[in-house]
């Protein structure tokens, strides 16, 4: 008070800084004017000056561009410009007045002096961020808005003052004072607003641009930026093109490469410890020191594993992180404020004495802070989320480019499987954590916080909840113990029955042969009945375990105003107490289980991080191993002098003193016995063995043909081309050498064609021809061939050796080309052959030389020959190859795409005919994928009712009639309290405290005991409606034809009967309980404020309108944007394993930057629709949680108004329920949301109701009292077959007549229709015209299994192997 008395001089009437009577204890509130002229205006002013260093700073480093001076600039600067002006004018008015000899207060004119500073201060970065490209300045604006606060009270003051005492007293005052806050509000104002993009700026080139760049501060911290794209997805289908582009910070190329560098950095660092370790390691055991410590060295070295890569990710992402920390401890003061402000509401209630402006003051306090809250809690999830995509993107590309370089030992040690489980489940683990990690540290904080308030309200009793905690741990970690059991059991029975499905669906063809349907589906529905009881007492555990943590909240409150009540008379419970302990224990209970969560995800994350950092730690490729020379003094194109390799550093040599030359332009062969080196001598060549001795060059680029053909999942075209320009002569010229033209030609869209993942849809001689393809096509100095010849026949090797191999083929001119081979016929015509015998080199020389030597080649020749002889192979004669291929091919052709689909249909892919009209085949262009429907528009109603139906009415009803009582037994309860809590209090004691407790201790009970009746209800409806959709879903499978088979690929079905029924098993009921349980809770919550206040229903109607306007918007879009997402992320998979497959042909033709971006951009589009699908979440909570802070301001302020006729107990009954409705509100949305995702399983499920079935499979009346099949006598009548409706005739007008007993040979070339004879035969595909009689009956007239039991067939692709046990 003696500095505010020095600063402000003393005037009558107004001498200090503070007056509490003047402020708080009056009807009408105003500041000292010395508090007004030093605190409330240099409020803003510190707020700047604290910012203005670190907001400098920041600029200075944030380049975007400059922005051209635009109407909204100039605007700004004007008016900060006039305020400056003004202020300085106020301080050389109060110098004018002191000089006249008028006593002034130093406040007088230090005050406008800091403020005018401070304005030219806010003029400055204003311009700064102009230069600097900030569109909307968040800094700012909050200086303004402040400013604005602090001049609204100077205005109040003046208005009042000019109200007592007349405005003519102090009229330059007056009107400068009404100026500055006009001119403050018009800056104010114009800070909401945003500038034009800046120019020069590397990150608008877009059209499509990610709009939270260009958006405004307010909108950026509410997300309504993102309101567009929820328009748009309600309007129409949403496709990846509506979707912004991933903005250049988180973009594959920027965080790739930043990762790269960091990550080397780390890594080399902790290689160059290690070594230093081991060197002194080294020393010591020379000396004689036990080998105890080298161990211990070892371990604390693989321990220590996993740090480098913490670091590399802490220094790229650990600001950021830092920065979303901040953000949520701000948020969790502004979370315990809101009980601290609610028990000064409820003692405003109590004493009505009290001025009533308190009560709006409480209100709008708790107001604005929840709205606070709510921004600093969805800042740091937003942050978070960005953060974890940053991580996936780092992640994916570490790992994308190691497999670029991993070493052939480092290949034996990860599988595709695992390398996928990294970027896919292992990252999940690192985003979580990301999220969870705060909740380590700061729950316990948390919790420690409440046991202070707690303590402060209801001194030791507070402790007893500690008992409750210890009381319901064990019960719940039994509970859980039991139900972990049971879901074992539950995974046991489901993976046996995916087995027996999976083999089921794999040999469906032998299946329908015998007549199997029945036995089959009898056995995998005993097997789901093993699974569904599991199911079911896990679930009604489940039940158990969520009523027990749902009733912890009550029984917390009950034994702790049990024991305050019952062991001293004078402890009253009254509102105070009772309703802001119940709102501490609120916050007490969620972070109590929010610790658990975050232990666990730590814990897993860690775990996560040793596997990605083993796996970067992985040896890689020795670079130095082979080295490239381009210049043109080396004669010869290969060079290797004493060369010894060996596959990994720990393996002994397998190649050994290699001395080898290979002039340019020639043929060199490479033979010898299988596992004599052949293979390991390319890889070497390549660079892929690790070399140990010797030198070796190869001149110029290579091409590399595998031993097993390696293909792309893309056009054959593409495959070809490799990243290469297409030149259309050489193309064809390739095409045509390596015979694969008349294949182009039975290709649906000849060389668009897709060819399916691994080559699934074509033949392995197709594969390795694709394969050479592309090594010629690519024009290198050398090529490494590795037994392409293998897998061709014989007339098309011959085909390829002398149009592509040979002396007189495409590489006859320059390129030099070592071949791999066992086709001994062809080594006459190569220039030198190569002889290897166990890793070393044999003999060298041309064949006649090595022939005339009369050595290890001349035998092992000897011995190929004669083993060629008797099994009567050899290349056929040379004038009739060309013929034969086409021939041969066509019909391949014809086979694969027309009615061997079986095959390829088991793998997951339909196969187009050949035989398709140009139309169509134009239409599909070659596409293999039968893409999946997906859902774009809100589910169907219907599908709802078929889930209902399945569950069944009666069970539907019940449970809704449950879960009412039980909630309304959970209103009695609070009310009950809120009673208590209003009762009299007599010689400082409370009547009938005894019932008080009892009553309440038996509705908490009873509540507990509805909850897990309502729950069970649910989840065991769930069950029952598994069983249905389960059952419905087998017979309509098992009762389709074959062709629905061929049609569908497997993966479809096996989605079907394993992901889908998982959904509908456990995900659906799960979420309708809670969604049940948050409906519920809403409509009680409702009722509670309607009740205290009746006239708060005016407000909640609008707020629930607007509640369910965002609802509606933000299901529909978030539900499309997940699907897209979850279409998005399977091409990375398979991008990865493609590379991982292929790595060394990519490394051979020098493609890994080419494949880098492609995975770059893969990631990248992933990420695209990751993106606004986090945004969606953090837009709808936001909303949300505004309309729900809206609810307790209403709630709170019709209590304030109508505090005379309303008791504490029922004001605080009314607020902490209202002050719930935020985790309600935003739960519920979020169940509908995954209810409205997983019932497309009830749907898809369903799907194959509507789809054709096969003929009964017995036909009552037929054959009764006849005895069939005694002579066995077939006729064949006119009888013509087509597969499906849009091919052509397999089988054309057939009459034969087979009499019994005969044995009938049926020949005919590939694709003539053998087969299909059987097929008609056993009605696999019913007859397009005529009949087949079996003893004179029509076979049409049977049932399928009467018939087909009756013949035996041995099929062509029989399999027992998948049937163990059956």
């Amino acid at each position: 008070m003696a500095a505010g008395g020095a600063l402000c001089g003393s005037r009558e009437g107004s001498a200090g800084l503070w007056n509490w009577n003047q402020t708080w204890y009056t009807n009408t509130p105003r500041f000292t004017w010395c508090f007004e002229r030093t605190v409330v205006a240099w409020i803003p002013c510190a707020y700047l000056w604290i910012c203005f260093p670190f907001y400098y700073l920041y600029l200075q480093h944030k380049t975007k561009g400059y922005i051209r001076m635009s109407h909204v600039f100039k605007a700004k600067m004007v008016l900060g410009f006039i305020l400056v002006i003004l202020c300085f004018s106020n301080v050389f008015f109060i110098l004018w007045e002191i000089s006249q000899g008028i006593p002034r207060a130093p406040a007088f004119f230090i005050s406008p002096a800091v403020v005018g500073i401070t304005m030219i201060l806010a003029v400055f970065l204003t311009q700064a961020e102009r230069m600097k490209g900030i569109q909307s300045s968040g800094i700012l604006l909050i200086y303004w808005l402040l400013s604005f606060m602090a001049a609204v009270v100077m205005f109040s003051s003046k208005v009042q003052h000019a109200l007592e005492r007349g405005f003519l007293e102090d009229h330059f005052h007056h009107v400068t004072t009404y100026l500055y806050v006009s001119l403050v509000l018009g800056e104010l104002v114009l800070f909401c607003l945003v500038d034009h993009p800046p120019f020069f700026s590397k990150a608008v080139n877009s059209p499509n641009q990610c709009p939270e760049a260009s958006t405004s501060f307010l909108s950026k911290i509410t997300y309504w930026w993102f309101s567009g794209l929820v328009w748009k997805g309600c309007q129409r289908s949403l496709k990846v093109d509506d979707l912004w582009p991933v903005r250049k910070e988180d973009s594959s190329e920027e965080i790739v490469s930043w990762a790269e560098r960091v990550w080397k950095k780390c890594h080399s660092r902790t290689q160059q410890k290690v070594g230093s370790a081991t060197f002194k390691k080294g020393q010591k055991s020379e000396t004689g020191i036990a080998e105890a410590e080298e161990t211990e060295v070892l371990l604390q070295s693989e321990h220590s594993q996993s740090r480098p890569l913490l670091k590399a990710f802490w220094s790229m992402f650990g600001t950021y992180f830092l920065l979303s920390t901040v953000c949520l401890v701000i948020c969790d003061v502004f979370l315990f404020s809101i009980p601290k402000l609610l028990s000064l509401f409820l003692e405003f209630i109590e004493d009505q004495e009290a001025p009533s402006w308190h009560g709006y003051f409480y209100a709008f306090t708790m107001f604005l802070l929840a709205c606070l809250q709510t921004l600093f809690e969805q800042r740091y999830m937003y942050m978070c989320l960005v953060l974890g995509l940053r991580l996936k993107t780092a992640v994916t590309g570490l790992v994308y480019r190691k497999i670029l370089v991993m070493s052939s030992a480092s290949r034996k040690a990860a599988t595709v499987g695992e390398i996928v489980n990294l970027v896919s489940v292992d990252v999940q683990k690192l985003m979580d954590l990301i999220i969870y990690f705060n909740g380590t540290w700061l729950a316990p904080i948390r919790i420690i916080i409440c046991f202070v308030f707690l303590w402060q309200l209801l001194g030791p009793s507070a402790l007893t909840s500690i008992a409750v905690f210890l009381f319901l741990l064990p019960l719940n970690f039994m509970i859980t113990k039991k139900r972990s059991q049971f879901q074992e059991t539950q995974m046991k029975h489901k993976d046996e029955r995916a087995k027996l499905t999976n083999a089921i669906l794999s040999d469906i063809k032998v299946i329908k042969l015998y007549g199997w349907e029945k036995t089959f589906t009898e056995k995998v529905l005993g097997i789901r009945k093993q699974e569904l009881q599991a199911l079911k007492r896990s679930q009604i555990l489940f039940s158990a375990s969520l009523a027990s943590f749902h009733s912890s909240t009550f029984l917390t409150a009950f034994v702790m105003f049990a024991v305050y009540t019952l062991v001293d008379n004078t402890h009253v419970l009254d509102a105070q107490k009772a309703f802001v302990s119940l709102t501490l224990i609120n916050i007490l209970n969620s972070a109590h289980s929010f610790l658990p969560f975050s232990i666990n995800a730590a814990v897993q994350a860690k775990v996560s991080l040793k596997r990605l950092a083993a796996f970067l730690n992985l040896e890689e490729l020795n670079p130095e191993s082979s080295s490239r020379n381009t210049s043109d003094c080396v004669q010869a194109s290969i060079t290797i002098r004493n060369g010894t390799f060996c596959w990994s550093k720990e393996t002994s040599p397998c190649l050994r003193r290699i001395d080898l030359t290979v002039p340019q332009g020639s043929l060199l062969a490479v033979v010898g016995q299988v596992g004599a080196g052949k293979s390991s001598l390319l890889s070497a060549l390549l660079g892929e063995l690790e070399k140990m001795d010797g030198c070796m060059i190869m001149k110029d680029t290579a091409a590399y043909v595998p031993q097993q053909a390696w293909i792309q999942n893309a056009s054959v075209e593409d495959n070809i081309l490799f990243g290469k320009e297409m030149n259309e002569t050489w193309f064809n010229r390739v095409i045509d050498a390596c015979a694969l033209q008349p294949d182009l030609e039975s290709f649906p869209a000849g060389r668009k064609s897709e060819i399916g993942e691994k080559g699934i849809n074509i033949s392995g001689g197709q594969k390795q021809r694709v394969n050479l393809a592309r090594a010629v096509y690519q024009k290198a100095s050398i090529y490494l061939l590795d037994d392409p010849l293998s897998a061709v026949d014989a007339h098309v090797g011959q085909h390829i050796f002398e149009h592509v191999l040979g002396p007189n083929g495409l590489l006859k001119d320059k390129q030099t080309r070592v071949l791999v081979t066992h086709t001994i016929n062809i080594l006459p015509q190569v220039d030198n052959i190569v002889f290897l015998v166990d890793g070393t080199i044999s003999e060298i020389g041309s064949y006649q030389e090595l022939l005339q030597r009369n050595g290890a080649f001349a035998e092992f020749l000897h011995s190929h020959i004669t083993a060629e002889e008797q099994a009567g192979t050899g290349f056929p004669a040379l004038g009739d190859t060309k013929g034969t291929i086409t021939s041969r091919s066509g019909l391949s052709q014809r086979k694969l795409f027309s009615d061997n689909l079986v095959r390829s249909s088991a793998m997951g892919r339909e196969t187009i005919p050949a035989s398709q009209d140009s139309t169509t085949a134009a239409a599909t262009k070659g596409r293999l994928m039968k893409e999946e429907k997906t859902q774009h528009s809100r589910v169907n109603t219907s599908i709802y009712a078929a889930y209902l139906k399945a569950t069944g009415l009666p069970l539907c009803v019940y449970t809704i009639l449950l879960f009412t009582c039980q909630q309304a037994v959970s209103f009695s309860r609070g009310y009950w309290l809120s009673m208590w809590t209003d009762d009299p209090v007599h010689n400082r004691t409370q009547q009938h405290t005894e019932l008080r407790v009892g009553v309440f201790g038996a509705l908490g009970v009873i509540q507990a005991l509805g909850r897990f009746a309502s729950t069970a209800a649910v989840l065991l409806g769930g069950v029952l409606a598994s069983h249905k959709l389960f059952l419905q879903l087998l017979r309509n499978v098992a009762r389709s034809p074959m062709v629905f088979f061929e049609q569908t690929p497997i993966g479809n079905l096996l989605n079907r009967f394993s992901r889908e029924m998982d959904a509908i098993d456990s995900v659906i009921p799960d979420k309708l309980k809670s969604l049940l349980g948050f409906l519920f809770n809403l409509l009680e919550i409702y009722l509670v404020i309607i009740v205290a206040t009746p006239r708060a229903a005016m407000a909640i109607v609008p707020l629930t309108v607007l509640y369910a306007a965002f609802q509606h918007f933000y299901v529909i879009t978030s539900c499309q944007l997940r699907r897209i997402e979850a279409a998005s992320r399977s091409p990375i998979y398979s991008h990865i394993s493609e590379t991982f497959q292929g790595s060394s042909v990519i490394r051979a033709h020098k493609a890994q930057e080419r494949f880098i971006l492609k995975s770059n951009f893969l990631v990248d589009e992933n990420q695209r629709i990751c993106f606004p699908g986090a945004v969606a979440d953090r837009w709808l909570a936001t909303n949300l949680e505004f309309l729900s802070n809206g609810i307790v301001l209403f709630a709170a302020l019709f209590a304030a108004v109508g505090r005379t006729h309303l008791s504490p107990g029922t004001a605080g009954f009314s607020i902490s329920y209202a002050l719930q409705i935020t985790g309600v509100l935003n739960w519920m949305v979020r169940s509908w949301t995954e209810i409205e995702n997983n019932i497309v399983s009830v749907e898809r499920v369903r799907e194959y109701l509507r789809t054709p079935k096969e003929a009964p499979w017995t036909l009552n009346g037929k054959l009764q009292g006849q005895v069939w099949l005694t002579e066995g006598r077939i006729e064949f009548r006119n009888y013509s077959l087509r597969y499906r409706p849009n091919l052509e005739l397999a089988l054309k007008h057939v009459n034969l007549t087979i009499n019994g007993q005969e044995k009938i040979g049926i020949t005919g070339r590939t694709g003539a229709g053998k087969s299909t004879l059987a097929v008609g035969l056993l009605r696999l595909v019913e007859a397009a015209e005529g009949a087949i009689l079996i003893d004179g009956l029509d076979i049409a007239q049977l049932g399928l299994h009467d018939l087909r039991t009756k013949i035996t067939v041995i099929p062509q692709d029989f399999s027992l192997g998948k049937w163990s046990g059956s």
